[in-house]
């Protein structure tokens, strides 16, 4: 019964692109699913909390300069430079609903599957584990004033409404995967670990699914709109990484690269989570689209990450 999961978990970052293909191509499953896109998010940040290793986040805690800068950065100043660009370039007066999504992607907190993909990649998924335990509880907080601040009485929800739905989801998961870490115990979670990362996957796969239902309909009713949703969607992935990787890369190769890989995955499921039956469907079909340069990256980027580690070991430069 395990050996499906084992063999799905040993996949990788293959599988991880995969999902995203195989959600698209179902999209009656998808229809099924939609209602339960907050089960699956609930589902994956279980799993991503039952996985947390206190004993690496009280090490890395002793030197922690990089995770209080990936933190401010990845709370703080990306959403401030997603909103005050998308501003300047005035796509609030052209799509309201392509900048409603932009400034909660933005503000949204890093994917809780991105410490065990980075580690799929051999990046330091501890660095990225520990600013995203230190983002996340900072998302009820700054994802409110963020929307609030950009968009104003345009989202269909109120800042406070959506900060304590975030507090909610963000709270009962860590509860329930730290309790989970805690029977279970670490031994038995290692000793599964791909049973667990095949299991991860199958929940990126329901998220999918339920979030790509009508990318295809969209594409054949609205090819122009599709393609430029894309486009803006690979436009920000590459914005939040490159800018990211530009900032931190005197700090070093590998640290920049992590700190750019985590930043450049947005956890749009959070706020599909809480907020998706008052977004827009030009604002839901931004998020899909906007998932297919996340769910391929890693596979893209594997090859350019174990350059990095053979020209320079250590991540320095």
């Amino acid at each position: 019964m395990l050996a499906p999961l084992r063999w799905l978990g040993r996949q990788g970052t293959r599988a991880v692109a995969a999902v995203i293909f195989l959600g698209i191509a179902v999209p009656p499953l998808g229809e099924v699913l939609r209602p339960y896109v907050g089960v699956a998010v609930f589902a994956l940040l279980v799993i991503s909390f039952m996985r947390i290793d206190i004993s690496a986040l009280v090490k890395h805690m002793r030197r922690p300069g990089n995770v209080i800068a990936a933190t401010v950065w990845t709370s703080i100043a990306i959403p401030l430079l997603a909103g005050d660009t998308s501003e300047f370039i005035g796509i609030g007066s052209v799509s309201p609903g392509l900048f409603n999504g932009i400034i909660l992607q933005s503000a949204s907190s890093p994917m809780m599957a991105a410490p065990a993909i980075a580690a799929l990649l051999g990046l330091d998924a501890t660095l990225i584990l520990i600013a995203l335990v230190g983002s996340s509880p900072l998302v009820p907080l700054t994802a409110p004033f963020f929307a609030y601040f950009f968009v104003g009485d345009a989202l269909a929800i109120s800042p406070s409404l959506l900060g304590w739905k975030l507090f909610g989801l963000l709270a009962s998961s860590a509860i329930v995967g730290l309790g989970l870490r805690r029977c279970l115990g670490v031994a038995r979670i290692e000793r599964y670990r791909q049973e667990i990362d095949g299991t991860n996957i199958i929940g990126l796969f329901l998220f999918a699914a339920a979030l790509m239902v009508d990318v295809a309909t969209a594409l054949v009713e609205d090819p122009l709109l599709w393609f430029a949703l894309l486009l803006a969607g690979l436009i920000s992935f590459l914005f939040f990484f490159g800018l990211s990787l530009l900032v931190f890369w005197r700090v070093g190769r590998d640290i920049a690269l992590a700190i750019a890989f985590m930043t450049a995955q947005r956890n749009v499921g959070l706020m599909l989570a809480v907020a998706g039956n008052v977004l827009s469907d030009i604002t839901w079909l931004y998020f899909a689209l906007s998932q297919l340069p996340v769910y391929l990256s890693p596979h893209f980027l594997e090859p350019i990450a174990k350059r990095l580690k053979r020209a320079d070991p250590t991540g320095k430069l």
